[in-house]
């Protein structure tokens, strides 16, 4: 990759989580081509090669359907601030946006529970954890979450207690993953994404998010990184 190309993912990255965290959406096609020196074609370069080094995640049109912790589509969870309103990518990114975006400190995530269908509102915010005996279930383990990036989001869902893990997994097969409440989610979803809004952004290597998990108070087979998340 030359250097000039890396200039340019930077840009493109930017304007790529900017769009998001300001408007609630993916950039348009113009604000892409801006980003890489007025080329769209440039600017779809530079997506590939983010998605690549899993920097957000495209779709078969090359239009982008996640940027950590933004989605472009609905993916169980709605996150409103005072000013904007997201699609959360899932439980941990939805705690996480109040974290990410100066002007929004608290919002209110909404989902309902994949296994009775109840409907959840919690008020989220950097001060402390929100109240509540919900709780979250992550399906897929760390080393495995880019395999299926979508997939994995899609399995980071909040239930109202564990008897609906329990039965949500009875009903569709599935091993159960690693239950968090909501302390501890909201401790995993405080600093993961510290950064990601500024020019220089580097994902975290294995060893750094293996302390990062600890310290929110996640050890074990489940939460052992094996590459840069």
């Amino acid at each position: 990759m030359r250097e000039d190309d890396a200039s340019w993912d930077e840009d493109v990255r930017l304007a790529v989580y900017h769009a998001f965290a300001d408007h609630g959406r993916a950039p348009t096609a113009p604000e892409l081509a801006d980003a890489a020196g007025g080329s769209l074609a440039v600017a779809k370069q530079a997506l590939h090669r983010l998605a690549d080094a899993h920097h957000l995640v495209l779709d078969d049109c090359e239009h982008v359907v996640l940027a950590h912790p933004f989605a472009a589509r609905p993916l169980g969870f709605s996150v409103m601030g005072a000013h904007t309103l997201w699609w959360g990518g899932c439980a941990w990114d939805s705690f996480a946006i109040p974290h990410l975006v100066e002007d929004e400190p608290e919002v209110l995530v909404a989902t309902r529970c994949p296994g009775c269908g109840q409907p959840h509102a919690l008020v989220v915010n950097r001060a402390a954890p929100p109240e509540g005996a919900q709780v979250a279930h992550f399906l897929v383990p760390v080393a495995r979450m880019w395999d299926d990036v979508l997939h994995t989001c899609a399995n980071q869902r909040l239930f109202c207690c564990e008897s609906c893990v329990d039965a949500w997994l009875a009903e569709t097969g599935q091993d159960k993953g690693c239950v968090l409440d909501l302390v501890t989610l909201w401790r995993l979803a405080r600093g993961w994404y510290e950064g990601r809004l500024e020019r220089g952004y580097r994902r975290r290597e294995p060893g750094t998010a293996a302390a990062y998990f600890a310290e929110a108070g996640l050890a074990g087979p489940f939460w052992a990184a094996t590459a840069g998340v």
